[in-house]
């Protein structure tokens, strides 16, 4: 059976891996240039890294900041009417996953009829066309993944949805780990255990492959071994580079691979909690993984060594175990609540979230166990309890 493997045109990663900015814009007959960040990069000049160079060589710049963590949909309709309006020639998204997705958006949807809306996934009834603006991504996290994806998530009224579209692939990616070091260390957490999500996800999707594999295990290997160091110092040039390379790779491996059942059920978290998207993710990935361990001990063993530790004289079913033991600790030692309560989600609430992550089904259909409703909740139940539960039965396994 074929596979098809998608990577952006041209990516450029490593330290100081940003002077090629220049000469990647002027591959583009472009003029006016339209900088999506936030007021936070703005404001403590790193925007300014992006600007200047082009300014200097004759491009008009423009720098928009109305952005923020998890974008609700009328964040993305003002951005896409802003950009059509000014003719802008060219998006460059500066920033975390936020700024990323909506430069895509801006960059696609400016010369596309209709509302953000018509375009969403799950009720959208237009389809994107073509390609639009040329689009630079230029993360400063290592964590989402949205400089290398074909997808931008879009805050609801209590859940999220996506647009996606092959199209909203960076021109260009610049993945430059220097930009990190301001990254402060609750972000560098939430959005490193948002990658390293990435990563164990692709490898155990219903739509892995010999490629995504290979890129998911080493995003592992890069992410679970620096990450602390990454939050504890961020000053640690090494730690950031691994994290950003491990961050790029988990991106690359869930685009082609898909994630699955900790983003379905991390959705509605953030879609009705405002909670990061990263800390979503963290809060639910040890007991999504030991709710459906028995699906995939093999490979929850892979994933074990990866992080860095020794499964020799473990059967499957042990290192597997062990594996989700570990990745609840790895959250627990970045510092990020380990139960739902900790997030000051309320034992209530279960059933509403239940009822929005059922209907990720785009998402859930990559488990490699089917995810019914009871099973949802049950999730749920036990992530707000603080208990590891697997399939037929919520009692504590270890």
């Amino acid at each position: 059976m074929s596979e098809k493997i998608t990577f952006p045109p041209v990516s450029f990663t490593g330290w100081d891996s940003l002077s090629h900015l220049v000469d990647e814009v002027n591959r583009f007959e472009v003029k006016k240039i339209l900088v999506i960040t936030d007021p936070f990069l703005k404001n403590i000049g790193l925007t300014n890294k992006i600007v200047e160079p082009l300014e200097k060589v004759g491009y008009i710049t423009e720098v928009y900041t109305e952005v923020v963590p998890e974008p609700p949909l009328a964040i993305g309709e003002k951005l896409v009417a802003y950009t059509r309006e000014h003719q802008f020639d060219m998006v460059i998204g500066v920033g975390g996953g936020s700024a990323l997705d909506l430069a895509k958006l801006a960059g696609v949807l400016a010369s596309h009829e209709g509302s953000v809306a018509d375009y969403l996934n799950l009720t959208g009834t237009k389809e994107i066309t073509h390609k639009g603006l040329p689009k630079i991504l230029i993360p400063t996290t290592s964590g989402t993944g949205s400089e290398v994806t074909n997808i931008s998530v879009l805050s609801l009224e209590t859940t999220k949805d996506v647009v996606t579209h092959d199209y909203l692939i960076a021109d260009v990616a610049i993945v430059d780990p220097a930009l990190t070091i301001s990254l402060p260390p609750k972000v560098t957490a939430a959005t490193g255990v948002d990658a390293l999500t990435h990563a164990v996800e692709a490898y155990i999707s219903k739509n892995a492959s010999p490629v995504s594999d290979a890129l998911a295990l080493q995003a592992i290997r890069l992410i679970s071994n620096s990450i602390r160091t990454a939050v504890s110092n961020g000053e640690d040039k090494q730690a950031r580079t691994d994290m950003s390379y491990g961050s790029y790779l988990a991106g690359l491996a869930f685009f082609n691979a898909g994630v699955a059942g900790v983003h379905a059920l991390a959705y509605p978290i953030g879609g009705q909690f405002h909670i990061a998207h990263g800390d979503s993710n963290a809060v639910l990935l040890p007991y999504v993984m030991g709710y459906i361990r028995q699906s995939c001990e093999k490979r929850m063993k892979d994933i074990y060594e990866a992080m860095g530790f020794s499964a020799v004289n473990l059967s499957q079913e042990e290192a597997s175990y062990k594996c989700v033991d570990e990745l609840k600790r790895l959250v627990e030692d970045v510092n990020i609540p380990s139960t739902l309560q900790g997030f000051n989600i309320t034992e209530d609430a279960l059933e509403s979230l239940t009822k929005d992550a059922i209907e990720q089904k785009r998402i859930l259909a990559r488990s490699p166990m089917p995810l019914l409703r009871e099973d949802i909740l049950s999730i749920y139940k036990a992530a707000f309890e603080g208990k590891i539960a697997e399939k037929n039965s919520l009692e504590k396994i270890h």
